[in-house]
């Protein structure tokens, strides 16, 4: 059976004031008029509450978009819950930050697009430089926990030393420094995306002395760029293992990405409690332990380790989600990925960035 979820991810709404055509959201975008309502988002709490999570991550799409944020942040207080905020700080006020503060928000993530304000306007597809640098520091002068977040991929690596110091101008106790993943909008960018090893191999020692320096001042996290290594990463370690999403229209998600397997049938919160979703449904029970692992995952030491990568990523690559992650070295389907390198490296055409955009 399995364990509790340690957190809830809340993705309000769809809506944003940026652009990122690095963003993971779907392709598809829920629409205001199909997201949950304030009583259907409190018990959706409610419920993860009860199921054993402690973290309720408000985010989107921007969540400070939902005129009900409040409430639902008093709400997720109640039930004795650590909130975190995670924004593009895009209309994150000094008077807005400190009343939400006061209702009950712990935390803030903030999004950093690059280190200079051409870079971060031109990724981000509006001008939110500044509006971010102004956030930061009305979140440091409330008192509360910052965590700068920066998407890395091809348009921004080369910037990687600035980024960091940015992120320490701004006061943030904890930077992550991720590295795309492909799903959504980020597929269909990936070869705008897709960062060249020599960027990675430049990169890699800057993080590495960074997190040295910073040690016990700023935490520095840095996911990895998989498509260029041997093994995948971990996936949420391991599918519907510590944290279960809420979509905007109330889709229950293993992983935030995985309305990508077509073939998996998605619970809904309208239909379902989160206790039978969590522990009942075909979706959340399809990739748990190693059961279902074919080979060379089922006979591989490293399933205990990576859980076999991910499943998304098997599905949109393979046609099924239960293959073993092309990037494994030891995947019957590793020439996939080679040959995206191979293709999308050295286009003969660079395409233009298609920026998210509600259709």
């Amino acid at each position: 059976m399995a364990e509790a979820p340690f957190g809830l991810l809340a993705e309000l709404t769809h809506r944003c004031p940026l652009q990122c055509g690095y963003c993971s959201n779907p392709v598809e975008l829920v629409k205001r008029n199909a997201e949950l309502d304030t009583e259907s988002w409190r018990r959706v709490f409610d419920q993860a509450r009860s199921l054993g999570a402690l973290q309720i991550h408000l985010s989107g799409g921007e969540p400070l978009l939902r005129p009900d944020l409040p409430e639902l942040v008093v709400h997720a207080n109640s039930l004795g819950c650590y909130v975190n905020l995670v924004t593009s700080g895009v209309g994150l006020s000094r008077d807005r930050l400190r009343d939400l503060a006061s209702r009950g928000v712990d935390h803030v993530q903030l999004s950093l697009q690059d280190a200079t304000r051409e870079g971060n306007d031109r990724i981000a597809g509006i001008k939110a430089f500044d509006r971010k640098v102004e956030a930061a520091a009305h979140i440091r002068e409330e008192g509360l926990p910052l965590t700068v977040n920066t998407v890395l991929h091809r348009q921004n690596l080369d910037n990687i030393a600035g980024i960091i110091a940015m992120a320490e101008e701004m006061g943030a106790e904890r930077l992550e420094l991720a590295n795309t993943q492909y799903y959504g909008w980020a597929l269909r960018n990936r070869a705008v995306l897709l960062p060249t090893r020599e960027q990675l191999s430049v990169a890699d020692p800057i993080v590495a002395a960074a997190q040295e320096r910073l040690r016990g001042r700023m935490e520095i996290v840095y996911v990895i760029a998989d498509y260029h290594e041997a093994h995948p990463k971990p996936c949420m370690y391991g599918w519907g293992a510590r944290q279960l999403t809420v979509a905007p229209n109330g889709d229950v998600l293993p992983c935030p990405a995985a309305t990508v397997i077509s073939s998996l049938k998605i619970e809904n919160v309208r239909d379902s409690s989160l206790h039978d979703i969590w522990y009942d449904s075909p979706s959340f029970n399809a990739f748990r332990g190693f059961e279902w692992m074919k080979d060379p995952c089922r006979s591989c030491p490293r399933k205990e380790i990576d859980f076999g990568g991910c499943r998304c990523q098997a599905f949109q690559l393979t046609g099924d989600a239960a293959n073993t992650d092309p990037v494994c070295s030891l995947s019957p389907d590793r020439s996939t990925v080679d040959l995206i390198l191979e293709t999308e490296m050295t286009p003969s055409v660079v395409p233009a960035m298609a920026m998210r955009k509600m259709s």
